[in-house]
């Protein structure tokens, strides 16, 4: 018999350094264990945006998935860049190599919706272009 799937929250907490608070509070899951594990899942990413999908269920207990950094926070971390142009199309902020792009794509693999890495690192370059970074070809 399957659990009855009380609510499903999406969240971006700071690898390793998750702390109990109202966005956690508004999932309905046991803050302190979340945690734990979450932190201890997490360790290696600190100071690393992390989304999280947390299903609660009506029994309070939880499961949890955790995803690749955003794309974004990994081309302004390539890029040397501390946030993408107000202006994209005219005003470009800095420049990503191609064998970076090749890493970003390689690592968001498992969560684009790519066939093979080129194709990842297409979807990644529209992201950079539209954040004002230009891709080395």
């Amino acid at each position: 018999m399957s659990k009855k799937v009380a609510k499903v929250v999406k969240l971006e907490l700071p690898g390793g350094a998750a702390k109990p608070g109202s966005a956690l509070a508004s999932a309905g899951v046991n803050m302190p264990k979340f945690c734990t594990e979450f932190n201890d899942k997490t360790k290696d990413r600190s100071g690393e945006p992390v989304p999280v999908i947390i299903t609660a269920y009506e029994d309070k207990s939880f499961d949890f998935v955790v995803k690749t950094a955003p794309a974004s926070y990994l081309i302004k971390k390539y890029a040397g860049v501390k946030s993408g142009s107000a202006k994209a199309k005219t005003v470009k902020v800095g420049t990503l190599k191609k064998e970076d792009l090749k890493k970003i794509a390689e690592a968001k693999m498992v969560d684009l919706n790519a066939n093979d890495v080129e194709a990842a690192m297409k979807i990644i370059a529209g992201s950079a272009r539209s954040m004002g970074v230009t891709v080395e070809e």
